[in-house]
């Protein structure tokens, strides 16, 4: 009787019926229709079985992948000798699996990196012991055999011994905030070559490895911190405080890299003689299964050049493996998706115009390609050595599907997906099973669990409850087109209409984009929406009168190389111009009011909104940047070089922004930062006004206290959509 009554309530969407429910903005910011999730699964190596912390985060269980069902407790909060804890934030399991390392009183440092109280857990005894009592943790890393870790505190390296009754020594001395890291990426290594361990045992767990990050030639930023609210500072009550670290911006010094080993029985430490440019970066170090072999990983400064050593940690000496070159630039996800196995390495590369997925020896020797079409493989979920099987995610289908597909030693592919939508798999240790998470831009997260046939044994979630609590509410479904722009270029987007919407009226636009680089908005995705959750708050702009539209213009990701790198050396300008594009074609159709069209973004959608609104044909009667970039000369080496070069080496792209473009300004413009933004600094936000203050160009600003990148806290996300909400409604005429 419900899906019958869900599938009567979907009709009448269609039909613009009279909801019985209204949404309100803090149920969507406050997760009331978030749909649920089956999350912290970590497949057991080697098994069909997974761990995942229970709900109430005080005990670590271990289920089945074929069934889904409990097969064991590992740890229970309640139920340990020695020391007690109350509540499990993350753990680590040991490689020989008899023991964990528990993560607790986590304090999260940047987007990825993380300090936190770590216990080392015998599952046999149920013995709980501290890891170190000299003060909070990072990436604590087992050695091979399970009797050893090494972590990094306040810069350094320790090394606990747990067969010498866990004793602590430091490996170590020169670390120091803001001058010397060992072991972890500095600020900017983390955020853009998006890991946070830089350190690893060798295979024989004889040698510890790790990158040294000397950071004492970078310049500093300084971000002013005041007291607040949730949470509050009251060291800064009467006067504000600040926090200064190390960020390199575009042309800039970087930190200078090394790679260093310390051989744990002799306490010798030695440096590593892999060859690097002079601003070359190292973004991963990485065991193999041979003890007289790391890898380390090396980009040119312009990341056109991805190389990948083996290295011997006692004789230092390093051999070329694998070499990596792009006309343009190695794309950051290539990091993410290499594989290491025993015999083999998994690259990705888009040697042939796509992400395509090439297999080499250890010698490297190329043996194998995967995949040969038109599309790219988006993500690596394995290699069975054992087997040949390599499995992955791939937009085989169109640009906004995923499927997961597994292509076997003999070249034969299968499709192990069956729906049409957005497959995201995760596979058992042994690659026997795997959980699908499936959905699309109308359905939430489905989850099947299957054979690595693609064969469903069961769902464990499927969001019912979700669906029948949205069928009261004034949820249409997303509409997806394509048109070409006046440059013939061909471009996909969504469509949200208010449930009440007649093709005779014409309603006010809001357009929403991201716009960066490889990135993606239009996805058939329950991910789908400007702020995700099933596009619930474009839903809510829906019920207040707009019409809610995305389109992904060039520069964006799953359309192959040339469709992405076009943008390269110029970010911003064809971006712009399409979402103008975009404009011009809604002001055609006739239940668009063309000249109440709306646009917005945050981060790089903000600098594309700022970059749109200026670009000269004036389409826009409002648009909101939320912590926008707007000039790429303020943001970070890393990022901005990969894809516009050095300011000296490229002036003339780095000039065209939202400031040189401040006279060109069309339409109301709301501006929303961060104070304490650590990524698109503020400065980017007071230089932008400055040139519309020059300029003579009214704007509006909110700031918000202490908050970073993503603008969130108490009530802090609620006010700020809201502030959106009643921007547009205000300056549209609503």
């Amino acid at each position: 009787m419900k899906r019958i009554a869900i599938l009567c309530v979907a009709a009448l969407l269609s039909a613009g019926s009279v909801f019985a429910a209204r949404f309100e903005l803090k149920d969507i910011t406050g997760g009331r229709f978030a749909a649920k999730r089956i999350g912290g699964m970590i497949p057991m190596e080697g098994t069909d079985q997974y761990a995942r912390i229970s709900d109430d985060y005080t005990k670590i269980v271990q289920y089945s992948f074929k069934t889904g069902k409990e097969t064991g407790v590992l740890f229970d909060a309640a139920n340990t000798l020695g020391e007690h804890i109350d509540r499990i934030d993350g753990y680590v399991m040991s490689p020989d699996g008899t023991r964990m390392l528990i993560q607790t009183k986590t304090e999260y440092v940047y987007r990825r990196s993380y300090k936190a109280v770590f216990y080392i857990y015998t599952i046999k005894s149920r013995r709980l012991e501290r890891l170190s009592d000299g003060g909070p943790q990072q990436v604590p890393t087992w050695s091979p055999d399970g009797t050893q870790v090494a972590f990094v505190r306040d810069n350094n390296i320790f090394l606990v011994k747990l067969l010498y009754d866990n004793a602590e020594s430091q490996v170590t001395k020169d670390g120091k905030f803001n001058e010397v890291i060992n072991g972890i990426p500095d600020w900017v290594y983390e955020e853009e070559f998006e890991y946070n361990r830089a350190l690893c045992f060798s295979a024989d767990g004889t040698q510890i490895c790790w990158v040294r990050f000397d950071e004492s030639g970078v310049k500093k930023y300084a971000l002013q911190m005041f007291r607040g609210a949730k949470p509050e500072f009251d060291a800064y009550a009467l006067y504000p405080g600040e926090y200064s670290y190390k960020y390199p911006k575009a042309g800039e010094d970087n930190s200078k890299v090394s790679v260093w080993s310390y051989d744990i029985k002799s306490h010798q430490t030695r440096q590593l003689q892999v060859p690097l440019d002079a601003e070359g970066y190292i973004p991963r170090i990485v065991p193999t299964t041979d003890p007289t072999k790391i890898l380390v990983y090396t980009m040119n400064r312009h990341q056109d050049i991805l190389n990948i050593y083996t290295v011997n940690p006692l004789s230092t000496l390093a051999e070329l493996l694998v070499k990596e070159t792009d006309k343009k630039y190695v794309n950051e996800e290539v990091l993410a998706n290499i594989i290491i196995g025993k015999e083999h390495l998994l690259l990705p590369s888009e040697r042939d115009g796509y992400m395509h997925l090439y297999i080499y020896n250890m010698n490297g020797t190329l043996e194998q390609k995967i995949g040969d079409g038109n599309y790219d493989i988006t993500s690596v979920y394995g290699y069975d050595e054992k087997t040949g099987d390599v499995y992955y995610q791939a937009a085989a289908l169109n640009a906004h599907d995923r499927q997961i597909y597994v292509t076997h030693k003999n070249g034969k592919t299968e499709r192990l997906s069956d729906q049409e939508g957005w497959n995201v798999a995760m596979f058992s240790g042994d690659y026997k099973y795997f959980v699908n998470t499936w959905s699309d831009a109308n359905t939430p997260f489905v989850y099947t669990i299957r054979d690595n046939k693609g064969k469903v044994l069961s769902t464990p979630q499927d969001n019912a409850e979700l669906k029948e609590k949205l069928a009261g509410y004034p949820v249409t479904r997303k509409e997806f087109f394509t048109f070409k722009t006046s440059e013939g270029v061909e471009l996909d987007g969504w469509m949200v209409k208010p449930a009440d919407f007649k093709e005779s009226k014409k309603y006010p636009v809001i357009m929403f984009q991201y716009s960066g680089p490889g990135s993606q908005q239009v996805v058939n995705s329950w991910n789908v929406g400007s702020m995700g959750q099933g596009a619930m708050f474009d839903h809510y702009l829906a019920q207040e009168g707009f019409i809610v539209v995305c389109v992904d213009g060039r520069g964006t990701g799953a359309r192959g190389a040339d469709f992405e790198k076009c943008t390269y050396q110029m970010l911003g300008n064809l971006e712009a111009k399409d979402q103008v594009e975009t404009a011009l074609w809604l002001g055609r159709q006739s239940f668009v009011d063309k000249d109440r069209i709306g646009l917005w973004g945050w981060s790089y959608g903000g600098f594309c909104t700022l970059m749109s609104m200026s670009e000269g044909r004036g389409v826009f009667k409002a648009g909101v940047a939320v912590a926008p970039p707007t000039c790429y000369r303020y943001y970070d080496s890393v990022y901005t070089e990969r894809y516009m070069r050095t300011p000296k080496e490229n002036p003339t792209g780095y000039n065209d922004n939202p400031i040189s473009r401040a006279s060109q300004l069309h339409g109301a413009l709301l501006l929303c930062h961060g104070l304490a933004d650590d990524n698109v600094h503020p400065q980017n936000t007071y230089e932008y006004t400055e040139a519309l203050v020059q300029a003579d160009k009214d704007f509006k600003m909110n700031v918000y206290t202490n908050r970073n990148h993503s603008i969130y806290g108490g009530n802090t996300r609620n006010h700020l959509l809201r502030q959106i909400t009643e921007f547009f409604k205000d300056k549209m005429g609503i």
